[in-house]
């Protein structure tokens, strides 16, 4: 056997290993998730812990309805908020843009997609929330907020599959 082939048989089984590790984790999680919150709900009670509206660990008192529907509202503002603005930014990348820009919008939003959440949500905390409270005058740690940072959160995303797909699709001739 060549030196080469013994390499990259150590590199299959090397990831492969990893692989199998990284699973092993997520199911431990699962687990531990799973036999801790069982019987929480369990002595709860499924629906007054989905239904309720008060979430008061003092007084074991556990709804979590709030928390689901903030996130909802949250997603569906943050989908308002970056799909259009991904949409449109993808078809100028894709059509409009001329290749010496390209050349550095590409890699910028690119790098965006790398760039940690907890950066983000510090760049929310000092930029965002001021703005909001400026413009209108209530607290800034409000939904709008939220799904503004996560709007720009799923950018990336949003811009790179619009992108390839808009560029898969034929030009016509009409």
């Amino acid at each position: 056997m060549k030196w080469s082939n013994i390499k990259e048989l150590l590199m299959h089984i090397l990831f492969f290993l990893t692989a199998c590790v990284s699973i092993f984790a997520v199911v431990l999680i699962c687990v531990f998730l799973f036999a801790n919150g069982i019987p929480a709900i369990g002595k709860i009670g499924v629906f007054k812990f989905l239904l309720g509206t008060k979430w008061k660990p003092g007084n074991d008192i556990y709804g979590i309805l709030p928390m689901i529907l903030g996130s909802l509202y949250v997603t569906a503002g943050a989908i308002i908020i970056g799909v259009p603005i991904g949409l449109l930014t993808a078809v100028f990348l894709a059509k409009f843009c001329p290749k010496g820009l390209y050349k550095i919008l590409k890699p910028a939003t690119e790098l965006m997609a790398g760039v940690p959440s907890v950066v983000y949500g510090f760049f929310g905390l000092v930029v965002l929330v001021p703005l909001v409270q400026n413009i209108f005058g209530v607290a800034g740690n409000t939904m709008l907020t939220a799904s503004v940072l996560l709007g720009i959160m799923i950018l990336p995303t949003i811009i790179g599959v619009s992108e390839s797909a808009i560029r898969a699709v034929p030009d016509s001739s009409l």
